[in-house]
């Protein structure tokens, strides 16, 4: 068709992609502020188990019992919970600190080395080198999933010149290359607009709050353990309510 009828469609499809563009960069703000909340509930959650078991526990006369809510109680808990959770953050950040690399290897994958004589890996390399020059940036090092028959892949990474490609055998084996050209510059678009760097901060961020639960874990063990060192009713009582907690 003559290039006038055209125009309108190619000036539709821009209009679209950019404003599921902005859809998606609205929805990313949306997801940091949902962090914040869960955060925001976890201090809250934890301040209630903290204060039921001090107003539980209290005993005199009523004036002098300990009440459920206190400014500096809950002030106290509300530091600890977030220093808790910044230690883990910053100790995963750290541990992430190689790169997508580090993520890869996370994950179980296995660098596909540049003098492969495999053709669906050397298939692979190719791809990956072809989106690299044509998106402007340096060929990442590809890491292969031996193990996952699923189609899927990840880039990951903290700045262009650390990201790595991962892809499933699935992927690798099961998609034609033009198939495969797709999955890899979808991967790319991820390297270019920092989607990855803010993928591995939230890795640290949810680390940080998985701590808490970790904590709370090894709390319930040693509970456990105590309970059956000592078979006492009140002991008994003691750790099902902590578990509880």
């Amino acid at each position: 068709p003559p290039r006038s009828t055209l125009f309108p469609y190619t000036t539709l499809f821009r209009s679209d992609f950019f404003d599921h563009q902005e859809q998606a960069r609205k929805r990313t703000s949306l997801l940091l502020v949902y962090f914040v909340i869960a955060v925001g509930l976890i201090i809250l959650s934890v301040y209630a188990v903290i204060s039921a078991f001090i107003v539980a526990g209290g005993d005199g006369p009523a004036h002098l019992r300990p009440v459920f809510f206190e400014p500096e109680r809950f002030f106290a808990v509300a530091i600890g919970v977030v220093f808790v959770i910044l230690l883990g953050t910053l100790y995963q950040l750290s541990a992430l600190g190689g790169g997508g690399a580090a993520v890869a290897r996370m994950l179980g994958g296995e660098p596909v080395q540049p003098n492969t004589t495999d053709p669906t890996e050397r298939k692979l390399l190719n791809v990956v080198e072809e989106m690299a020059i044509a998106a402007g940036t340096p060929v990442p090092e590809v890491y292969l999933l031996g193990k996952e028959r699923s189609i899927n892949a990840f880039a990951a990474g903290t700045t262009p010149a650390n990201a790595v490609v991962g892809v499933t055998r699935g992927t690798m084996e099961l998609l034609t290359r033009d198939e495969l050209q797709g999955v890899i510059a979808h991967e790319f678009s991820h390297i270019l607009n920092g989607d990855m760097r803010l993928n591995i901060r939230l890795i640290g961020l949810l680390f940080g709050i998985l701590v808490l639960g970790i904590i709370g874990r090894v709390i319930i063990e040693a509970s456990a353990q105590s309970t059956s060192a000592r078979r006492s009713s009140d002991r008994n009582g003691g750790a099902a309510a902590l578990a509880l907690a």
